[in-house]
C-alpha cells in the first residue's frame, strides 16, 4: 500500500516489475514518455507531476485510474497506448507536508522568471534580499524575490522603500497547487479544472 507521494516514485522506477511490453514501449518511446503527467490523490487533491513514463508503471501496476489523456499515443509493435495527462490513485495517499523547497531555481518559477521590480521577463535573473541580510532580512520566501541584475545593482543594501523601487507583488510561500501550475502550458489544459477548483481552498501564493 502507497503510504505517501515518494513512494509512488520510488514504486514506478523499480524495475521489478515491468513487463515485456511495457519494455518495449519504453525502447520506443523515450522521448514521449518525458511527457508531464499530473497525479491526483483518491479524492482528486493534485499531488505531484510526474513524467508519462512513471504514469504508464503505475497503470500496468494497477495503482492508479487514467482520468484524461492527451492527444498522443504510444506505440509499440504490439500495443497502442493513449498518452496519460492525468492519472488518479485508486488508494488514498497520506501528505506529509505541503512545503514546497526554498530554492533559487523554486523563487525564479514562483515569480516567473520576471523582476519583481521592473518586470522585465526571461533576462539574467538573480535573486534579491527585500530585506537586505546586513539589516536583518531572512533567507525565506517572503524575503527573496526574482531581480534582474540592473535592478539589483540599483537597488543595493537598500529597502525597496529606501531605494524608491516599489515590488511589483509581495513575495509569499506557494502552496503545492500553485507550484503545479508552473506546469501547465498548452498541452496541459486538461489539468486546469484540477487545479483551479483547489484554489479556493489553498492559500494565494500573490497578492
Amino acid at each position: 500500500m502507497l503510504t505517501d507521494s515518494k513512494a509512488i516514485e520510488r514504486e514506478s522506477e523499480n524495475g521489478a516489475f515491468e513487463t515485456d511490453q511495457l519494455k518495449s514501449l519504453k525502447r520506443h518511446g523515450n522521448g514521449i514518455l518525458n511527457r508531464e503527467v499530473l497525479v491526483l490523490n483518491q479524492n482528486y487533491q493534485p499531488l505531484l507531476v510526474c513524467t508519462a513514463k512513471r504514469a504508464v508503471c503505475l497503470i500496468y501496476l494497477g495503482k492508479v485510474e487514467v482520468i484524461e489523456n492527451y492527444r498522443d499515443f504510444i506505440h509499440s509493435p504490439t500495443v497502442v497506448l493513449p498518452l496519460p495527462s492525468v492519472i488518479k490513485l485508486d488508494r488514498f495517499v497520506k501528505v506529509k507536508g505541503n512545503d514546497i523547497v526554498l530554492s533559487r531555481k523554486n523563487i525564479l518559477k514562483r515569480d516567473q522568471h520576471k523582476c519583481q521590480y521592473c518586470g522585465r521577463p526571461s533576462v539574467p535573473m538573480t535573486l534579491d534580499h527585500v530585506i537586505p541580510k546586513e539589516r536583518g532580512g531572512s533567507d525565506s520566501w517572503e524575503n527573496l524575490v526574482c531581480c534582474c541584475h540592473t535592478c539589483n545593482r540599483k537597488k543595493g543594501n537598500r529597502t525597496p522603500e529606501n531605494a524608491g523601487m516599489p515590488l511589483l507583488r509581495s513575495p509569499r510561500r506557494p502552496t503545492r497547487i500553485h507550484y503545479i501550475r508552473q506546469f501547465v502550458k498548452k498541452e496541459q489544459e486538461a489539468w486546469r479544472p484540477y487545479l483551479y477548483m483547489e484554489s479556493r481552498f489553498a492559500e494565494k501564493a500573490f497578492a
